[in-house]
This record gives C-alpha cells, sequence and structure tokens, in this order.
C-alpha cells in the first residue's frame, strides 16, 4: 500500500507519560507503522514533568500560536517536539494552564474537560506550524472526541484540512468523558450538533460519542470487544449508536499488540536474568529474586500468583476479594499484587499481607521496572476482569513465560485458549461466568497443574515464550483502516 502521513493524538504515550494501556499502544503502535514506511508524528499535551526532564529535552518549535476556539475564547498553544527511541517525532501541544500540574504519570488526566476543548481544537494547528498535513488523524479515547468535529468545521477554511481523514480508537467505552451544555457551548461547535446524532447524549455533551459520530472510521482493540459493546450488557449506553456503526460498515476490532523489544526476556534490563525459549533457566533466578525482594519464602516449588492491576471492579478485584486467601491457604502458593486503585481493594491487599506474612506482597503504587520484574518472574498472571476492551497484561505475561488465568470476555477471550488435558492444547486457564466459584475453581485448576504435572506446566511455558504478539499484524490492520477511512471521507467531500 502507499506510504501514509499519520498524526496519532493520544493524551499519554510511553514512556512519556504512562497511567495505563492507551500509553503502550500510543508509545509502540506509531514505531511498527514506520518500520511499514508511513510518516507517522504523534501528539499528546505537554506536562510539566515532561518540559522539565532532561532526558525528554523538548525543542521548541513555536510559542504563542493562537488558537480560536469560539467566538469567546481565544488562547493561545505552544509545540515542543522530542522523539522515541527509533525516531517517531512526539509534538506536545502545550498551554499556560492546562496539563502544568502534571508532575508525574499519576497526575496527568484533568478533571477539567476546557484542558480537553483546547486539546482537540489547537491540535489542528499542527499543520500549519509544521508545513506537513496528514492523511489521516488517528484519535484516541474521550479527551480526543471533539476533534474530528473541529476538524469539519475548518475545512472550508483550511484547505489543507480539507481531505483529511479521521479515525478512532475506543480503548475503553466505559469512561466517556460526559459534561453539562455550559462546556458544550464553551466549545466553539454550532448548535446543529446537539442532538442525537452528534454530541449529546442523555442531556449531556459526550466526548466519546461526538467521536463516534464524527469521525469516518472507528475501531475497538479486539475483536470481541467491538462485538460485546453492540449489547447493552457491555454498549454503556451508546450499543445503539454502536449498532448504527457496525450496520454503516464503519466499526472493526483490531487487537492490540505489545512492543517486543521492550517487553523481551532475553534482553530486558530490568530483570534479574535473562532467558528464552530455549533457555528458561533464568526464570527460576528472576522468580528466587523476586520473593527475596518481596519478602516471600524463597521456594521454587511454590507457584507465585503474580497481578498487575488497576485496583477496580472491572478488573475483578471484587472476584479476587473471594477466592485468593482460600486458594493461598489450600495450595500453598504466593501472592504478589502490584497497582493502584481503589480505597477499598488496596485496604484489602494491604490487610492480606498483614495475615499471611512471607506469602503475600501488596505493592501499592505504580512501578513499570517492578512490573517487568512479577511479569517475568510469576508462574500464573491473574486477571479476572469483568470486562476487558484487550487487556494488555495477559500478553505481556505470555511473552514471559507466565500462565495467565483469566476470564473469557473482550481481548482475553482472543488471545488466551484454556489449555485442555485431552487436546494437550492451550496458553492458560479461563472461565465464563464472573463469579467467584469459578475464578476459584480456575485458580485452583492452574496451581495444581504447576504442582502435579511439571511436563505441561513446561509446555506451557515454552507455548507462551513462542507466542507472538507483537504490532506487525495489527500495524496492517490499521492500515487497511486509514485506507477504509479515507475513502469514507472521499465519498462524503464529493
Amino acid at each position: 500500500m502507499d506510504s501514509l502521513k499519520i498524526l496519532f493524538v493520544s493524551v499519554e504515550v510511553a514512556p512519556l507519560a504512562k497511567v495505563g494501556g492507551l500509553a503502550d499502544v500510543a508509545g509502540s503502535l506509531p514505531k511498527a507503522l514506520r518500520a511499514m514506511g508511513h510518516d507517522v508524528r504523534i501528539l499528546m499535551p505537554s506536562y510539566s514533568m515532561n518540559e522539565k526532564d532532561p532526558k525528554v529535552s523538548p525543542k521548541t518549535i513555536q510559542n504563542r500560536i493562537p488558537v480560536q476556539i469560539s467566538d469567546k475564547w481565544q488562547t493561545h498553544a505552544h509545540v515542543s517536539v522530542t522523539y522515541l527511541s527509533d525516531g517517531t517525532p512526539v509534538y506536545m501541544l502545550g498551554h499556560y494552564k492546562y496539563f502544568t500540574d502534571a508532575s508525574d504519570s499519576t497526575k496527568v488526566y484533568t478533571s477539567d474537560p476546557l484542558a480537553y476543548l483546547f486539546l482537540d481544537r489547537a491540535a489542528l494547528e499542527l499543520p500549519d506550524i509544521l508545513g506537513w498535513t496528514p492523511d489521516i488523524i488517528h484519535i484516541n479515547d474521550w479527551h480526543t472526541g471533539l476533534l474530528p468535529h473541529y476538524l469539519n468545521q475548518l475545512r472550508d477554511s483550511r484547505p489543507r484540512l480539507k481531505d483529511v481523514a479521521t479515525a478512532y480508537t475506543i480503548h475503553n467505552l466505559a469512561y466517556q468523558g460526559q459534561f453539562n451544555w455550559e462546556i458544550f457551548q464553551t466549545s466553539g461547535l454550532p448548535n446543529s450538533l446537539w442532538g442525537i446524532d452528534g454530541v449529546e447524549c442523555y442531556g449531556q455533551l459526550n466526548f466519546l460519542k461526538a467521536g463516534l459520530t464524527g469521525s469516518d472510521a472507528v475501531n475497538t482493540v479486539s475483536m470481541t470487544y467491538s462485538r460485546e459493546i453492540l449489547t447493552p450488557e457491555y454498549g454503556c449506553g451508546l450499543d445503539g449508536v454502536m449498532g448504527n456503526l457496525h450496520r454503516e460498515d464503519r466499526l472493526f476490532g483490531i487487537l492490540n499488540g505489545i512492543d517486543d523489544t521492550v517487553y523481551d526476556p532475553a534482553n530486558d534490563h530490568e530483570i534479574a536474568a535473562h532467558f528464552n525459549t530455549d533457555d528458561i533457566s533464568g526464570k527460576a533466578v528472576c522468580k528466587e529474586a523476586l520473593q527475596k525482594e518481596c519478602g516471600l519464602e524463597i521456594n521454587p516449588d511454590v507457584p507465585v500468583i503474580g497481578m498487575i492491576s488497576r485496583l477496580a471492579e472491572q478488573k475483578g478485584l471484587d472476584l479476587i476479594e473471594e477466592t485468593i486467601e482460600p486458594v493461598m491457604k489450600e495450595t500453598g502458593a504466593q501472592f504478589v499484587a502490584l497497582g493502584i486503585g481503589d480505597e477499598h481493594f488496596r485496604d484489602y491487599l494491604l490487610t492480606l499481607e498483614r495475615r499471611m506474612p512471607g506469602q503475600m506482597k501488596a505493592l501499592i503504587r505504580f512501578d513499570e521496572p517492578l512490573a517487568h520484574r512479577i511479569y517475568s518472574s510469576a508462574d500464573i498472571f491473574l486477571m479476572p476482569s469483568r470486562f476487558e476492551p484487550c487487556g494488555l497484561g495477559q500478553l505481556m505475561a505470555l511473552r514471559y513465560g507466565t500462565i495467565p488465568v483469566v476470564r473469557t470476555t473482550g481481548g482475553l477471550a482472543d488471545t488466551i485458549i484454556d489449555y485442555s488435558p485431552s487436546t494437550r492444547i492451550g496458553n492458560g486457564f479461563t472461565f465464563n461466568v464472573p463469579t467467584a466459584e469459578e475464578l476459584q475453581k480456575t485458580l485452583l485448576r492452574a496451581v495444581h497443574t504447576y504442582q502435579n504435572e511439571p511436563d505441561v506446566w513446561k509446555y506451557l511455558v515454552h507455548t507462551a515464550l513462542n507466542s507472538d504478539f507483537g504490532w506487525h499484524r495489527p500495524a496492517g490492520k490499521y492500515e487497511q483502516l486509514y485506507h477504509r477511512a479515507l475513502d469514507v471521507q472521499k465519498a462524503k467531500s464529493q
């Protein structure tokens, strides 16, 4: 296919700013697309933590760029640039007021919707500043949802924007960015957009719905999730809108990949020892190092269950709360949990650690290097999500030979095959119904397989290590999505 010019817009981009999986995608998919020959550039907010970081060293391109958001609101932006490890340009769009409190990744997001109005409108000044016009603007999650409507508003007055198409990726439909009518009035968008076919949803401005109705093509981050969100159970109030997109052939599912150069047990500088499919002995060294680091009994025969997660009910923490202690008491398994989130689940994990010293460690923080050490060291990776648009944790676990226990939903259903003793096929352990009873049975099945069937476990580890969830196949599907978006936009302009 012909080379495309792609502007990738995201509020978080690893390693510059990372809260969750969106950052991993934004920091790796553009690199994969560039490797295919496309001219990909990233746009993100300019956060104070990056501006002050000598390792980032953003270079100013232009200050005091006028941005006319509405008749009553004109402001200014500034743009600087830095680069990812492969040379991908990352443009940082700044404002004197917005994004300035982000002293670390946990403070990236703001509750002020005006910051995202500014980001979405100011992003469209970038082509004039750079003298570079994208064929596609690829936007991500609710924060960027108004951008397509601003683009449509500017097409007639900005000739270079006339044929630009938009592709919109939903990373989690549950987070929609809903605000009152006054915020819409501030946006400068025409009142004709306030309605069922525009940006309004149940009497509120809905950024995510705006992205759906304004973009030329829409995708979710797994095939199963793209089907699930057509139902009331998973549609989060937008299943009707999703159904319309599906019928218009504008809704697609593309499974996420991971950056297999960053998550690589053969070269990862964060882990205690390297290993690969030919020699997995380093994994045992990693396990011993983690047991020592976490104050657990150092015992190679005891399975270590790892969890790296946002502490939320969506991630199945309520199910874990009911099951993990009985499993540990019955089997002697150890449990290491890393994450931040709901106070209730944080307190539960800390209490469990006090009750089971030497067998459980709760690490209530965001810690990327430690996450690598858990992926490389654990035997079992626990991810019993109630819903999961894609999930990257199970892919990273497989990359390090750690066997997932998951619920069959969204991307977990697309990536994890339940191990069957009769066929000796599978790469993990799965359950369907989101109950504590089903999770406990499945987790016990995994632990007992580790303890009693070493040959099976060795097969599972080798199967996991041989998995290929890199970006080359998904990037090709995004390439097709972009051409679909260009066709839709071309048809609109005729």
